[in-house]
């Protein structure tokens, strides 16, 4: 069998659909996860969608992802700006990497604006919403074609 796509989501993000549905829209993470589910399906690959609210708990997936995952797809929330622990862990990685979000950070805070993630990553998308995660599920797809 084919290994999944890790779909890994950061802090706060258990509370989509009730925490600022202003900036991050009303859908729900499970909502989030059965769509990229129904994609990827779609698109014959899978995915193991997690979340969590600790950083460390993070990084140990990503490490995981190294040998256990075919590419990652990465909505680190707040740990984007922060972490120095998840660039090192997503440095590590040979499988691609797409980091995800919700918003454009590019037009939100000014401390939003730094991703030490992006440096690592094969792409960025931000400001779609939840359709973010579907785009980056196309993406991998022909990322993974062209192996």
């Amino acid at each position: 069998m084919a290994k999944p796509v890790f779909i890994l989501n950061g802090p706060n993000l258990n509370l989509l659909g009730q925490r600022e549905t202003g900036i991050y829209g009303s859908q729900t993470l499970s909502g989030i996860e059965s769509m990229c589910r129904d994609k990827a399906a779609a698109s014959g690959l899978e995915v193991d969608f997690r979340q969590t609210n600790h950083e460390g708990e993070l990084v140990e997936w990503i490490q995981l992802a190294a040998n256990a995952a075919c590419a990652v797809i990465l909505n680190a929330g707040a740990y984007t700006h922060t972490s120095v622990a998840i660039h090192d862990a997503l440095r590590s990685l040979e499988v691609p990497v797409i980091e995800v979000h919700l918003s454009n950070i590019f037009s939100r805070e000014p401390f939003r604006h730094h991703s030490y993630v992006s440096p690592v990553a094969r792409g960025i998308i931000c400001g779609f919403g939840p359709k973010g995660y579907e785009l980056a599920l196309e993406a991998l797809q022909d990322t993974l074609a062209a192996k």
